[in-house]
């Protein structure tokens, strides 16, 4: 038996329970309507009772709106751990540090304090919950036993009141359980009002399988490696090799092609992105492996044609950290646009090119021994796309790095040392 009343749909779905809501109060109304009608001295004391639980009540639900309001805010951070999980994930696999880093400051914090914000509102509505209930056992105990004591009261008008107060003790529980649904729903009102019209335009996580650390002093290799390429809701796949190169220290080799002829696979499979089905690849003669894939990636600051732009220089340990980031910021022409302080720069709302120039300055900071770039120069203006050919690449060459581009620039191809040309996973 439910008295009659229409019970809340167990979804959570706030718009849903709004005619539920309208119902419950139709009815608390009502009641209230009769019992004014059986005594207004009796009514005013009962109304007075209520009045006084619903501010206490309040004063709860206060509180655990606030809760919500940080736990909604802790909520966004989340999310964009999560994008950066899903869109930063190359990112993240090559640089330890970084990873590490991003784990144990941010997605780890986040997850924790939105654990305690949730845990703590609903505490705080379940106390008013509680209260609500007691409100009415009070109020009974009032009109049975106090009130009689003081002033002369009809039997038949305490049973009338004692009877329509039980009725009314499931609408209003339906009311204060609907509470949490109309606190979250009404900050996600806010957050959406705040957003206004300003609106900007496969995660594996691998754990550290040591401290030990490869390097690259002699030659990287790659021997026979192939790559198969399957393509989703097609019959025909794309295979990458055999490929055979070899890389020194202080050399740019310049990866060319059409579109579609394997250019950024083999990017990807040269920075241990992609595992060869066959064949080896060596660095120094050690031949890389399951277990120690994870260092070999480490030997790569790597920006890709979609690459992901973090927020702050995650897992960079050096020493004037924001002092060198600046200077990348004048060299760069971005100190005019943005600022870094303590490693977080202000803004990231750039263009695409400045964007690919600020992911340019973190891989300069995380200073390993073979760069690569995709497609680096392919949003940049004439003037910049001068300056990286024509400068920053021969000062990584001079600082004693190998630079792989990845490249259509073909007036630029006399500046390598090594032109590699592929042709639909082929060398040619």
């Amino acid at each position: 038996m439910n008295n009659g009343q229409l019970p809340l749909p167990r979804r959570n779905n706030t718009v849903l329970t709004i005619p539920f809501i309208c119902i419950n109060l139709a009815l608390i109304i009502g009641c209230l309507v009769y019992l004014a009608w059986l005594s207004w001295f009796v009514f005013f004391i009962t109304i007075a009772i209520i009045i006084i639980g619903i501010v206490i009540i309040q004063l709860f639900v206060s509180k655990a709106y606030k809760l919500f309001r940080r736990s909604r805010d802790i909520e966004d951070e989340l999310f964009k751990n999560f994008r950066a999980i899903t869109e930063g994930t190359k990112e993240l696999k090559l640089n330890r540090y970084r990873r590490d880093a991003f784990l144990a400051s941010e997605l780890e914090v986040n997850a924790a304090e939105s654990q305690k914000a949730n845990v703590n509102s609903m505490a705080i509505v379940s106390i008013a919950y509680g209260n609500s209930q007691l409100l009415f056992f009070l109020l009974f105990g009032l009109l049975i036993f106090a009130l009689p004591q003081f002033r002369q009261v009809e039997s038949n008008v305490l049973s009338g009141y004692v009877l329509t107060l039980t009725y009314l003790m499931r609408p209003f529980e339906t009311l204060f359980e609907v509470l949490p649904n109309i606190s979250q729903a009404s900050v996600a009102l806010k957050k959406i009002d705040d957003l206004g019209l300003s609106l900007a335009n496969n995660a594996e996580i691998l754990a550290a399988t040591g401290d030990r650390s490869l390097t690259f002093n002699h030659s990287l290799d790659l021997r026979n490696v192939t790559h198969t390429y399957y393509r989703e809701q097609e019959e025909s796949n794309f295979t990458l090799g055999e490929i055979d190169l070899t890389f020194y220290p202080k050399e740019i080799i310049f990866i060319v092609g059409g579109n579609g002829s394997g250019k950024s696979t083999l990017g990807k499979l040269i920075a241990g992105l992609y595992v060869p089905e066959a064949g080896e690849i060596l660095v120094d003669r050690q031949s890389i492996t399951e277990t120690n894939i994870e260092s070999y990636r480490q030997l790569f600051s790597v920006v890709f044609a979609d690459f992901y732009l973090f927020e702050n220089l995650l897992g960079i340990e050096r020493d004037n950290l924001d002092f060198k980031a600046k200077k990348y910021l004048q060299k760069l022409q971005l100190d005019n646009k943005i600022t870094i302080d303590n490693g977080v720069f202000s803004s990231l709302e750039l263009s695409q090119g400045q964007r690919k120039r600020l992911a340019l300055l973190t891989a300069y900071l995380e200073d390993r021994p073979i760069y690569l770039f995709d497609e680096w120069a392919a949003e940049q203006d004439p003037y910049f796309r001068e300056i990286f050919y024509q400068q920053l690449l021969p000062e990584l060459k001079q600082r004693g790095k190998t630079v792989i581009v990845i490249t259509h620039d073909d007036r630029y191809f006399h500046l390598a040392d090594k032109l590699i040309k592929l042709d639909y996973g082929k060398l040619v």
